[in-house]
Order: structure tokens, then sequence, then C-alpha cells
């Protein structure tokens, strides 16, 4: 009833918007995004991880046609996208702020494997994960979908959750309260992320 077209238009251009066949066989955009909204409501993913997986491709909606089927830096170019359709349909919050964080981060997520130790400590801290585990859980669980529910790809070995929960899990361990009683008051905060470093890697090694 082309509603789709007047109450977001922002998710109705990405069909017909191909992707690399490499990755997603599905090729089209907006069949991608249908399936990864599928895949959350299967498995009974709350509301803003759904709206997440909804809204984390609206970059690739702006990518100009001669780069198609790449779309390089479409998760910047997203960011916005998600805050704005989310902040003009009055959506939840927690569903506007996780649709932002995965939208920004979820190639991120995806390359996990690829990120040096200060970069995942780097990306943990960008989520806020130290004071919000529980919002990251729920960002994985959205770039799992992300992943999961293409084609061919439900059960292929997918890593990024895991290993970030473990190095988010050895970085948390780290003692910062006892870092800050023998560091130098300008140097405590420089030996604290040290010191998460340190576990990440020690942690990702294992």
């Amino acid at each position: 009833c082309a509603a789709l077209t007047r109450l977001m238009p922002e998710l109705d251009r990405l069909f017909g918007i191909p992707q690399p066949p490499r990755y997603h066989p599905e090729i089209d955009t907006g069949t991608h995004i249908m399936q990864v909204i599928d895949w959350t409501a299967r498995r009974g993913y709350g509301l803003p991880v759904r709206w997440a997986a909804l809204l984390h491709d609206l970059g690739k909606g702006t990518t100009p046609p001669e780069f198609w089927p790449k779309h390089h830096g479409h998760e910047g170019r997203g960011v916005g996208l998600a805050k704005a359709l989310s902040e003009r349909l009055k959506a939840p919050v927690e569903c506007r702020d996780l649709a932002v964080l995965v939208a920004r981060d979820h190639g991120n997520v995806h390359r996990a494997e690829e990120l040096r130790p200060s970069t995942v400590l780097e990306l943990l801290e960008r989520c806020d994960a130290f004071r919000r585990p529980e919002r990251f859980d729920e960002c994985l669980q959205a770039c799992e979908a992300d992943f999961r529910s293409r084609p061919g790809f439900a059960e292929r070995d997918y890593s990024p959750p895991e290993r970030l929960k473990r190095a988010l899990s050895s970085a948390r361990e780290v003692d910062a309260g006892a870092i800050a009683q023998s560091a130098p008051p300008e140097r405590i905060a420089e030996r604290i992320r040290l010191a998460r470093v340190q576990a990440i890697e020690q942690a990702l090694a294992a």
C-alpha cells in the first residue's frame, strides 16, 4: 500500500540496492533487512534488538550507484539516519540508542578476529560495554542475526560474540582501584588502560 515509502523512506530505498554476493547471497539489501528482522523475531529477541536489526544498514541507501555493490563507509553514514528515523517515529530511547550503536559498529564486530587488543578495548569503550554489558549483549545479538540470516550462513562459524564477551570479561577483572592507589594521579587512566589491553591480549591468545 506504499506506506513504507511514506513512513520509512530510508528503509524503503534499500530495496533494489545490490550487495557483494560473496557476503550476501541474497544480493538485494532490502531483502537482507527482511531476513535479519525475521531472524531476530524467530529467536524472540527484544524490541531494541529488532529495531537495531531493522535499521543497521540504512547507510547503504546513500551509496552512489557507481560504487555498487560495495558500500564502504556505510556504517558511519547510517548513524545519523538511524538516529533521525528513531526520533521521527518516537522510538523508545533504548531502541534508538541500540540502533545507533549497531549501525555504527556492526562492521567492527564482524571483524573482531582482525582487531588488535587495543582496538578491541576501544570498541568496548565506544559501546559503553563496561557500564552497560546487557546492552552490549543486545548489540552482539543484532550483529549475529545480521550474519546468520544470510542464505547458507546459519551454520557457519561466527566467533565475534564469544570473542568479544571473553575480552570484556577479562578487561572487567582488572582491579582499577588497586591501580589507582599505586599509580601517580596523572598516570592512573593510562595504567588502567594498559592493564585492560594486556588482559584482553592474554584472553584472546588463550
